[in-house]
């Protein structure tokens, strides 16, 4: 996993509520192992027509929405089933942090752990970022992850939540087997002292 210190992307913005997590990903894409074409299955029966052809009204399929690496969502997005295929598409397609009001709790959990920023804002910064993007599709916003702000065009900070353990593996980009193989030395340490104490209680 590659640390996150800051990101500065296009905005693209999908304003509607309690977006499911197979509407993000459909249930075929389940059997598979890793993210491999998960991208292209991003909102698929949203992006594409009965037939397979892109749906043009859809936004992601707008010219002006190539390259965006931040989505912003409505509230509760992520909800329903716990896949973990949901933010794996959403990240093989190119995004690395999702804004919203509320994200599902399972959802956010499963984004924290692989890289993907799931940033909670106020309900005015939300609004005032669908605005933005209507009237301006390039629209861009930088995220700094150690002071916990989203700067938006003209210079507004916004500050966002995030747990500080979540905080440390995303800067440090490690995940939790990672964090855990850090505190190795640590872990021997405390064993051998259980270990040396045992002993002792046993001889007495």
């Amino acid at each position: 996993m590659d640390p996150i210190t800051t990101i500065t992307g296009k905005v693209v913005a999908i304003p509607t509520e309690n977006i499911d997590t197979d509407q993000i990903i459909p249930a075929k894409y389940l059997k598979v192992t890793n993210k491999d074409g998960l991208g292209d299955g991003l909102f698929e029966t949203w992006r594409y027509n009965a037939d397979g052809t892109p749906n043009s009204d859809f936004v992601l399929n707008r010219p002006e929405s190539a390259g965006a690496t931040v989505l912003v969502a409505g509230k509760n997005f992520g909800s329903g089933s716990s896949r973990e295929h949901a933010p794996w598409a959403l990240q093989a397609y190119g995004f690395q942090a999702l804004i919203s009001p509320s994200f599902a709790d399972i959802f956010k959990s499963n984004a924290l752990k692989i890289g993907l920023l799931p940033i909670i804002v106020d309900e005015d910064t939300y609004y005032q970022l669908v605005s933005l993007c209507e009237e301006e599709p390039q629209t861009t916003v930088t995220v700094d992850l150690a002071s916990q702000t989203v700067t938006l065009p003209g210079g507004q900070r916004v500050s966002f939540p995030i747990d500080g353990f979540s905080k440390h593996c995303l800067l440090n980009g490690v995940d939790q087997l990672g964090f855990i193989q850090q505190q190795e030395s640590d872990i021997a340490a405390f064993e051998a002292s259980n270990l040396v104490a045992l002993n002792t209680s046993l001889r007495g």
